[in-house]
């Protein structure tokens, strides 16, 4: 008999079809295939330095294909199946997700990525601004913008919540007056806040006197004006 080499069939590699293919989740099927080629050479490796064990390793590989081939053959398509499924649910959530998120919070992501990519853009403005003026100097700079930009708005907020604000302090300080130990701990109390009041308000003039930047961005203790609105309100409930 003539030896005639032995030719190993290489399975033919079907082309995965539109219908089969995944959509979320192929990066598994290509991670499981990864790991099946690296598990199926460090095998061979073993299999090739096994010395005096290789017969018998052969052995135990012709029976393990012996029963398992003819199941593998059978059940092969199934995890694949299952990943198929699987896919599709997800599919579905996404689908359902983006039926229910409002357009507005579409938007606001699409307006929060597009400012994610020009963060580059104002990081190096930034940076430039520190080599020619300094941290101290940029950081004064950006400090003036944003009061710029914000005052407005707080100079309106404050005008229009200041009354509610001092409307429910003195409502409070009605109530909590009629308890006789808070009356006793205000009288102590009180003396000392308005000390300290007084030496805040002392130190932001004597800053801004002196140029200090930070001390434009501090607002006093509007002391006289504490003292006007709970004064008269204890002249109320002394007559009352």
């Amino acid at each position: 008999m003539s030896d005639v080499p032995i030719e190993h069939e290489q399975p033919e590699v079907q082309p995965i079809s539109d219908e089969k293919s995944l959509k979320y989740l192929d990066f598994v099927n290509l991670a499981t295939i990864q790991l099946l080629l690296v598990f199926s050479k460090i095998y061979d490796l073993a299999k090739e330095n096994s010395g005096p064990l290789k017969p018998g390793v052969d052995s135990v590989e012709n029976t393990v294909k012996t029963v398992v081939g003819p199941v593998y053959v059978k059940y092969h398509d199934v995890p694949y199946e299952l990943l198929k499924f699987f896919d599709r649910k997800v599919g579905d959530s996404v689908s359902e997700l983006d039926r229910h998120v409002p357009a507005a919070m579409k938007s606001a992501s699409t307006q929060a990525c597009a400012v994610a990519q020009k963060t580059p853009e104002m990081a190096r403005s930034v940076a430039n601004e520190v080599q020619r003026a300094g941290v101290v100097g940029t950081a004064t700079s950006l400090a003036k913008v944003a009061v710029t930009k914000c005052e407005p708005s707080a100079k309106e907020f404050y005008s229009k919540y200041e009354p509610v604000a001092e409307q429910y302090a003195v409502s409070g300080w009605r109530k909590l007056n009629k308890f006789p130990l808070f009356s006793k701990a205000a009288q102590v109390v009180l003396p000392t806040a308005a000390y300290c009041s007084e030496k805040y308000n002392g130190a932001v003039f004597a800053g801004r006197e002196k140029g200090y930047a930070v001390a434009g961005y501090l607002m006093p203790v509007p002391t006289k004006k504490i003292a006007q609105v709970f004064g008269d309100n204890q002249n109320v409930v002394a007559a009352q």
